[in-house]
């Protein structure tokens, strides 16, 4: 009896020792995990308070900045950040499918650098145009993409998350396109009620285009004739080469005899970026009065 005992003490010192040596080294490899994982929050956030080791690059696009860039342009108080909506889309024979983009390039910067306080989000591209399975609106032309409504509205509302994760307390939304429009506005609404310490403006001020008609034609002395029955206007094609004339194929128009639309013509290059300057310091004025008043009305 006493030799059948021994044998189930040593049987169940030979299965249980193990199990406690694995139960240690367990116990052990989580504490050594948890150590590690608090070495690396250190870290991080040692790293996140590095100084910036060289001077900061003069720009409000966050694309082109370095993280450490934007987190001192926040922390210097530029905590409005501004998402602009575009497209691409037909737009006649002569003018790029991304005119939208194009446009936006110079006005979000104007707009930025005139708020002094805030940074420009990438323009964000691609936006709805149409059905895509039976093809409807842009989309019946090669070269349109166009996005679900509801990715549209998704992928807004995770660049404004974003933005708001890392400080900037005003997400400003304006869009170039009248597609754009309505979801900029819902996406605005439920970030407001979901969000408690920042806000989203939608500023629809800023695609106010018959204020910008009325301008060129009432202050500039320009008025458009006939359309040419193309997706263009000379007022948008002016704003567009202030960015870029290659845009609006300037000088191929100009080979061909085709340098026009709506009967005004494009020609001299330079008289045309003039007339765009000016409606853009328009378009760019009317947006920021309308921002600085939505930011005073959440304060």
């Amino acid at each position: 009896m006493r030799s059948a005992r021994f044998v189930i003490i040593v049987l169940a010192l030979a299965v249980g020792l193990p199990r406690v040596a694995q139960a240690q080294q367990r116990q052990m490899t989580d504490q050594e995990r948890a150590r590690r994982r608090a070495e690396q929050a250190q870290q991080l956030q040692e790293e996140l308070r590095s100084p910036r080791p060289i001077e900061a690059l003069n720009s409000v696009w966050i694309e082109e900045l370095t993280w450490m860039e934007v987190r001192d342009a926040i922390a210097a108080g530029k905590t409005t950040a501004i998402i602009s909506t575009g497209g691409i889309e037909q737009n006649g024979p002569y003018v790029a499918t991304g005119k939208h983009n194009y446009i936006l390039q110079s006005a979000c910067e104007w707009i930025a650098r005139d708020l002094g306080n805030a940074l420009c989000a990438p323009i964000l591209k691609l936006v709805p145009e149409g059905n895509i399975e039976e093809p409807s609106g842009h989309m019946r032309y090669p070269g349109t993409i166009s996005l679900r409504e509801e990715t549209f509205q998704a992928v807004l509302d995770d660049i404004a998350s974003s933005l708001k994760a890392h400080g900037f307390k005003h997400i400003i939304f304006i869009g170039d396109s009248g597609g754009n429009q309505r979801g900029m506005r819902a996406v605005a609404e439920r970030l407001n009620e979901r969000w408690t310490d920042a806000h989203a403006h939608y500023i629809p001020e800023y695609y106010d285009n018959n204020g910008v008609v009325a301008f060129m034609e009432n202050e500039l002395g320009i008025a458009e004739g006939e359309s040419d029955g193309f997706h263009d206007f000379y007022w948008i094609t002016a704003l567009q080469m202030v960015t870029d004339p290659a845009t609006v194929r300037y000088d191929q128009r100009v080979a061909k005899g085709l340098a026009s639309i709506n009967g005004v013509s494009i020609m001299p290059k330079e008289k045309t970026i003039d007339v765009g300057r000016r409606l853009m310091r328009w378009r760019a004025d009317q947006t920021v009065r309308a921002i600085e008043a939505a930011i005073s009305a959440s304060e």
